[in-house]
């Protein structure tokens, strides 16, 4: 729709024989007089003179060095990252638009990390997950067949390709059937606890409330110079029982919301602290002691991962991922379970 004489569309696919599939498959989908197609460089030249061309991420080297006004980017999962960047920067002077499709295949690739990113609210990225549910309801897939996959495949292999679920790839504190388990709908009820993680620009201030059965009752996520978020929080905690990240700048936002409000207390993270932390909302998730509804706090949960070091055990997200909600649903059960002065039972 918005193709020029010399404007460049790109789809990419992992290699060189699902590029030709897709070259296929356009060919028959548009009325023959519209383009003239070149079998041996798989492009197509559309009548208003743009060009879409059919190529492999094989070799990501490959996809630099021209400019191009959308890309689709297919089987994404199964393609190397430098390839991303690559079709990122091609894409940065036209500011031209990409999709990122293809089946889930673990998490540990930079496709998953995308999805998420994009799940987590990123402007102007949208996150969308179809499954062969929606195929069977859509009336594209019949569901005997569906069955009969579920019966053949390995249950892992299963999930992924047909219900865009991941398998474990090992490295997850909480383990994934357990972060499944404690998915519910968000509590009408009051909170009894607070759990605050602070920041202010490239991370999330994030705050959850938990009720007194430990469910989450209150999520509220934002961006906001200082000022703000320490009048956002002071109202929003109010009475309540609140645990708040006062690691390096949070240490003066805590000292001036205890100011206010004596039902505060600071954490301050250290590797130790952390540690301690993260066990326990790992015997919270893993014995069902607390709940928390789709979205963000699962996506981040899902990636969060853990190794041995020298000096102990890392817990953290991914590089360039966010676990502001995964601390705050911390502090938060920190809080609830009394191991914090303000905690209840």
């Amino acid at each position: 729709m918005n193709g020029k004489p010399g404007h460049s569309f790109w789809w990419i696919s992992p290699v060189y024989p699902q590029a030709k599939v897709a070259f296929r498959r356009l060919k028959r989908g548009i009325n023959e007089k519209l383009y003239t197609a070149n079998e041996s460089e798989l492009t197509i030249t559309l009548v208003n003179g743009s060009v879409i061309s059919f190529r492999s991420a094989e070799k990501p080297d490959n996809l630099y060095g021209e400019d191009v006004y959308a890309a689709v980017m297919d089987e994404a999962s199964r393609m190397r990252e430098e390839a991303w960047h690559a079709i990122r920067s091609t894409l940065t002077a036209t500011r031209g638009p990409v999709r990122i499709i293809g089946n889930v295949k673990g998490r540990r690739n930079w496709a998953y990390r995308m999805a998420r990113v994009a799940e987590g609210g990123e402007p102007n990225w949208l996150y969308s997950k179809l499954t062969a549910a929606d195929a069977i309801e859509a009336g594209i897939i019949d569901a005997d067949e569906i069955e009969q996959a579920k019966r053949q495949l390995p249950e892992s292999v299963f999930k992924e390709l047909y219900f865009a679920e991941p398998s474990d790839d090992g490295g997850n504190p909480f383990g994934q059937e357990a972060i499944r388990k404690c998915i519910g709908d968000i509590s009408s009820n009051p909170p009894v606890v607070y759990g605050v993680d602070l920041a202010k620009s490239v991370d999330w201030t994030v705050a959850v409330g938990l009720d007194e059965a430990g469910a989450v009752c209150r999520l509220d996520r934002y961006q906001l110079p200082w000022e703000e978020t320490v009048r956002k929080l002071a109202q929003e905690i109010g009475s309540v029982s609140a645990v708040v990240d006062s690691t390096g700048v949070g240490d003066p936002i805590v000292e001036r919301l205890q100011r206010e409000l004596s039902n505060v207390e600071g954490y301050n993270f250290s590797s130790s602290s952390k540690q301690k932390l993260m066990e326990g909302l790992a015997v919270a998730i893993q014995s069902s002691e607390v709940r928390y509804p789709q979205g963000v706090i699962v996506s981040e949960l899902d990636i969060f991962t853990y190794e041995y070091t020298r000096t102990g055990v890392r817990y953290s997200a991914p590089d360039g991922m966010h676990d502001d909600c995964v601390m705050a649903l911390a502090l938060a059960v920190y809080g609830r379970t009394g191991a914090a002065g303000v905690g209840v039972w």
